[in-house]
């Protein structure tokens, strides 16, 4: 596990059961460059396994202004796409993490950084959070899984305003919209990040895979489908060392200690 390193673009620390990654371009205001990018891919396909949560946050005061510009004045097409296609594949990994992922953000949370934010499970936002998606007033389409999961988030018809007018929401407003879920002062976002992170971390491992998981694909799957999978999952669920141990702390009127 890597330690702190200013220079790094993204810094990783490992707090106990939480690790706890910053996005580290501050003069940049956090913007998502390729090699944020690839650090991040390399982080989600190797989680480390006694990691039982994991919070992101940004340094500097912004969780993320989105996508690094400056990398794409030259690309042909074919380039783009393929660009675009690997985010798709790295937002993928956190999407689908078992370990859960908690955004604590702050300042700015824009374009590629808000597609960014909708791929985490948990998202606290600072009353100062400026949310927006401002790709179409610079002439470009969003490419990171925004028009998907920001759609599922606040509805296809609010993320064609967003985009068509460049408007910006408040925490609050992004909050009661569903960009995020948690909604606290400026200067809190991640000490309730690591709140929520210290409560997920209790809860079983499995059983946090099988939350991520499993809803996650019962709500592309027809009613009945998704209740013939919902059944499957609580059956899954109901034998192993977790469940005995959940059941056994219930009836011992204490907190379980799950592995």
């Amino acid at each position: 596990m890597e330690g702190k390193d200013m220079d790094d673009v993204l810094v990783i620390e490992q707090k106990g059961a939480i690790v706890h990654l910053t996005l580290n371009r501050p003069e940049k205001r956090n913007a998502l460059n390729d090699d944020m990018v690839a650090a991040l891919d390399a982080f989600f396909a190797n989680v480390p396994k006694e990691a039982r949560a994991i919070v992101i946050s940004g340094a500097g005061g912004h969780f993320s202004s989105g996508l690094d510009l400056s990398q794409h004045v030259a690309r042909e097409p074919l380039e783009v796409m393929a660009h675009s296609r690997n985010w798709h594949r790295v937002m993928a990994q956190v999407a689908s993490s078992t370990v859960p992922v908690i955004a604590a953000m702050s300042g700015a949370v824009m374009g590629g950084g808000l597609e960014f934010a909708a791929a985490c499970h948990v998202r606290v936002a600072e009353e100062s959070v400026r949310f927006q998606m401002p790709e179409g007033l610079r002439g470009i389409f969003v490419g990171g899984g925004g028009s998907v999961r920001i759609s599922k988030l606040i509805g296809p018809d609010r993320l064609t305003e967003m985009m068509l007018t460049g408007r910006t929401y408040s925490g609050a407003e992004g909050e009661r919209l569903g960009l995020a879920h948690h909604l606290v002062a400026e200067g809190a976002a991640l000490e309730k990040a690591f709140e929520l992170a210290e409560r997920i971390a209790k809860n079983s491992p499995t059983i946090n895979g099988f939350i991520i998981q499993a809803i996650a694909q019962i709500g592309t799957m027809p009613p009945e489908a998704g209740l013939y999978a919902e059944s499957l999952t609580a059956a899954l669920s109901q034998t192993g060392p977790d469940a005995e141990e959940g059941l056994r702390a219930f009836l011992e009127k204490r907190a379980p200690n799950f592995r």
